[in-house]
């Protein structure tokens, strides 16, 4: 062959390999299969944000008017409860406002970010994973996203090497079942389940057998959310922890997920749940649906660290809460 062959046939050979690279990433992508990464090594969420409707272009137009008379200061206080920031973060951020005195929009607006930011401060939003396995056990209504935010978790989890196992408990929803399934398969990570209408407790207690059997780095139990009997829900969520403990274990999170987008109405679903030792918020479905400052409101109110958040339907899209990255999303004036 000439040497202009070879060249042509080297150069046929770089274009084929590359575009079978470029198949096999594309239809990575488009099945949502993540990388792999190592046991311990965080995600990269440095560049997700969180979709809510943001404040910033109405408080803007709000903080620009001349002068800054008592009408101002109650619509700013409005547009903040309209957030769903609740009333008490809303007054917190109006007062702080008023004791600057600032003398533009500019400024008030980094008041408030400031504010923001004390408020969301201060507090330890890791998720404990310090059992052999881990135990988190996760609770919400039906409808919240709760079994969809147990795979995303899972997903996260197997991503840094901690070989998770889900325990589906909630043995009264047969579609519970099936999604689970359909996520753990995506997901990669293995499901016990139990005969529909069985004992959520005996469920959750087998998937921590087989999850010291196997290896497993953490145990996720996925539980009921229906609020028709309130006290047998609650009664069947406290018998999941006593059992999941009664070997000498300790539950390392319950982790409460509420839908962003219903704001004050989540809240109030939520604090029926404190009574079963919530350890942390899940806030799911924050896409751009969501007001967002829920999230302000739950902390103040319940006093319960936000740990996730929801940005959208991947499997990617469970990021950890960033207080400074979701306040600059809530002001943000695009």
């Amino acid at each position: 062959m000439s040497p202009v062959g070879w060249v042509l046939s080297a150069v046929a050979a770089v274009v084929v390999v590359s575009l079978i690279v470029w198949m096999v990433r594309s239809r990575a992508a488009g099945s949502g299969a993540l990388p792999t990464r190592g046991r311990g090594e965080r995600l990269d969420d440095s560049s997700r944000q969180p979709g809510v409707r943001q404040l910033g272009m109405r408080m803007q137009a709000l903080l620009s008017r001349p002068g800054m008379s008592e009408e101002v200061w109650q619509e700013l206080e409005e547009e903040l409860i309209a957030a769903d920031m609740g009333v008490e973060a809303a007054g917190l951020v109006v007062e702080a406002v008023r004791r600057t005195d600032p003398p533009g929009a500019d400024e008030a607006k980094e008041v408030i970010r400031a504010e923001l930011n004390r408020i969301l401060s201060g507090v330890d939003r890791r998720l404990r994973l310090d059992g052999d396995p881990s135990i988190l056990v996760v609770v919400g209504v039906n409808g919240a996203g709760k079994t969809t935010t147990v795979a995303k978790l899972a997903a996260r989890l197997n991503e840094s090497g901690h070989r998770p196992i889900i325990g589906a408990a909630d043995t009264y929803r047969p579609a519970a079942d099936t999604q689970l399934m359909t996520w753990a398969e995506r997901v990669g990570v293995q499901v016990v389940r139990g005969r529909s209408g069985g004992d959520p407790a005996a469920v959750a207690y087998d998937a921590l057998q087989a999850g010291r059997a196997r290896g497993a780095g953490a145990v996720i139990v996925d539980t009921a959310g229906r609020f028709q009997t309130r006290h047998n829900l609650m009664e069947e969520l406290s018998k999941i922890i006593r059992v999941l403990g009664r070997d000498g274990d300790r539950v390392s999170e319950v982790l409460l997920v509420m839908d962003a987008a219903t704001g004050q109405n989540g809240l109030a679903q939520a604090r029926r749940f404190v009574e079963v030792g919530v350890t942390g918020i899940v806030l799911a479905k924050m896409d751009g649906t969501a007001k967002g400052g829920v999230a302000l409101a739950v902390e103040r109110e319940l006093s319960l660290p936000v740990k996730f958040i929801g940005v959208g339907e991947g499997v990617e899209d469970l990021i950890p809460f960033d207080g400074p990255v979701f306040v600059d999303a809530l002001l943000s004036p695009a």
